[in-house]
């Protein structure tokens, strides 16, 4: 498969004081073998200045290839996905968050396996390797580990990092995969229904983490936890 594009899909709500940030950093990204961006911004009806903040960069910024969508009102980041997925044009598709936790200039690191044609899923984990991670939260972290070990007990994975937000795939695998939760639960469910794809490869690498902490802006919350957990019985046990 040549891959010509890779679509950067970002999920956006109140993301206005630092979007610009992480779209400088994916304009400053050179990709593998002369692979071309396409940014996809999904705004979910946010109540501060993110679609002023992103039509001023589009504005300044016109060598960088932005597609903005503004959803009516707030769905949630799975919703958002689904937008950002179904507008997508590139044959690689890479989620990226609109704060500052990822490093867009590890996009290389996930495509080599995808490029080199040994992987169609690539799950970026910020629990292996020798790169940079924030010290924050132990609970967190424990949580974390334990929906990624109950995730793998039913898509019989042995990933390190289920909940990563950096995940890239063959974009013609995830748009055939009919995705349904519309807020956090998108990591566990499209985790549990490629792990069923036939003959499916998946490959994680490790990758650096800059955390947020709650009043930085941070929005996952304990709720969010327990989503997950009914979304790996639900889609992991009876799907």
């Amino acid at each position: 498969m040549e891959i010509k594009t890779l679509s950067i899909i970002i999920p956006a709500y109140n993301e206005g004081p630092t979007i610009y940030k992480i779209l400088d950093k994916i304009k400053a990204v050179s990709l593998i073998k002369s692979i071309q961006k396409e940014v996809i911004i999904v705004n979910d009806c946010s109540s501060d200045d993110t679609a002023e903040s992103v039509r001023t960069y589009m504005a300044k910024n016109p060598e960088l290839p932005i597609v903005f969508l503004e959803h009516p009102v707030n769905k949630g980041k799975g919703a958002a996905l689904h937008t950002g997925i179904a507008k997508a044009s590139g044959e690689v598709i890479v989620i990226q968050d609109a704060d500052l936790e990822y490093d867009p200039q590890e996009y290389n690191i996930l495509l080599k396996p995808i490029t080199d044609d040994v992987a169609d899923v690539v799950y970026g984990s910020r629990f292996m390797g020798g790169k940079p991670h924030r010290i924050l939260f132990f609970w967190h972290s424990i949580g974390n580990k334990f929906l990624t070990f109950l995730s793998n007990m039913f898509s019989n994975l042995n990933l390190t990092d289920m909940e990563t937000c950096y995940k890239m795939f063959r974009a013609d695998i995830l748009k055939s995969i009919s995705l349904e939760e519309t807020r956090f639960g998108f990591e566990p469910e499209v985790t549990q229904k490629v792990a069923r794809i036939p003959k499916i490869r998946i490959y994680e690498v490790g990758i650096s983490y800059y955390g947020r902490t709650f009043e930085e802006g941070k929005k996952i919350n304990w709720r969010d936890g327990f989503r997950a957990i009914y979304c790996i019985f639900k889609y992991g046990l009876f799907r």
